[in-house]
């Protein structure tokens, strides 16, 4: 009989298989396909302070191996997250769920934060430094190991629960970002958020998305994914998740090899509802076929081989 189980940050997971913000919506939804109790956990829907519409449509283009996104954090905003999802969940999903928030501002996340720490709900904050800094003309918070320090220092001071920082791939160097995050308190690391891409028309010879670039996931990003792990495994102490590109128990089981303690699992969602649950019921068979006998044990064995 194989364990699948392993801990993040100090709570214990049935097993590391996590739909990952952005496609799996509140749970709820999820709930009527089916028992999603069944995951690890799983990242809701990035969170900010104030309800957001979204970008402009069209926000999705495909592509051979994945798919370009440009949503723009459509969600209600924290209150209405807490007064009406939150609840909600609560009826379908008995874990501790992590909760993705993004901001604007290092105040934004701060609040937001702040709010959703108190929520019992809450087992992990899952913060998505990817978004632009509409006070240092646009940049992304994610994109210096300063901007990350700052974010990461503003909500430890706010928040009791173990806090994650979900970095963007777009930058020169990942694992000095991991670990300016680390040094500022952050309790674990989430990596990679979707790579800058775009598509162009042909017939109406105009970028495809409205917002002309969007982020790139589903399999063709994760040899670069797992890349990006890794390096950040070597860079930090603290646990990392590790996202891109996974789609099946064998991408869970190299990405874990690489060092990370729980696996999220993005656009696979979008191209089969099942796919998480499917992933769940694989684990066991792909660890017998590949000699695995409890799956903490292999976390960053690739490196220590």
């Amino acid at each position: 009989m194989v364990n699948t189980k392993v801990t993040l940050c100090g709570l214990e997971l049935d097993n590391p298989v996590i739909p990952a913000s952005g496609t799996f919506g509140y749970g709820y939804e999820f709930a009527e396909i089916y028992d999603i109790n069944c995951l690890g956990t799983f990242s809701f829907k990035g969170t900010t302070r104030d309800p957001r519409f979204g970008n402009p449509t069209p926000r999705i283009a495909e592509c051979p191996a994945g798919l370009i996104n440009s949503v723009g954090l459509q969600n209600p905003g924290v209150e209405a997250v807490i007064a009406r999802e939150l609840p909600k969940l609560k009826e379908v999903f008995h874990k501790p769920v992590m909760a993705n928030v993004s901001g604007f501002s290092v105040e934004d996340y701060a609040y937001t934060c702040e709010k959703l720490d108190r929520e019992d709900q809450v087992g992990w904050l899952e913060v998505n430094i990817s978004c632009p800094n509409v006070h240092n003309g646009g940049m992304a918070f994610g994109v210096t190991p300063e901007g990350a320090a700052e974010v990461t220092r503003a909500v430890k001071a706010v928040t009791k629960k173990p806090v994650i920082m979900k970095l963007s791939p777009n930058v020169t160097d990942i694992a000095a970002i991991a670990r300016s995050c680390e040094a500022a308190g952050a309790d674990g690391i989430s990596l990679i958020n979707t790579v800058l891409s775009m598509r162009i028309d042909l017939k109406t010879k105009r970028p495809v998305v409205a917002n002309v670039m969007g982020g790139l996931s589903g399999p063709a990003v994760f040899p670069l994914a797992l890349r990006m792990v890794w390096q950040v495994c070597e860079a930090v102490s603290i646990p990392v998740v590790g996202m891109g590109g996974v789609s099946s128990a064998e991408d869970v089981i190299e990405m874990m090899l690489a060092g990370a303690s729980a696996v999220e699992v993005g656009a696979a969602n979008l191209v089969d509802p099942c796919a998480c649950q499917k992933i769940v019921r694989d684990l066991p068979r792909a660890m017998e076929q590949y000699g695995i006998n409890d799956l903490k044990e292999i976390i960053g064995g690739a490196r220590h081989g």
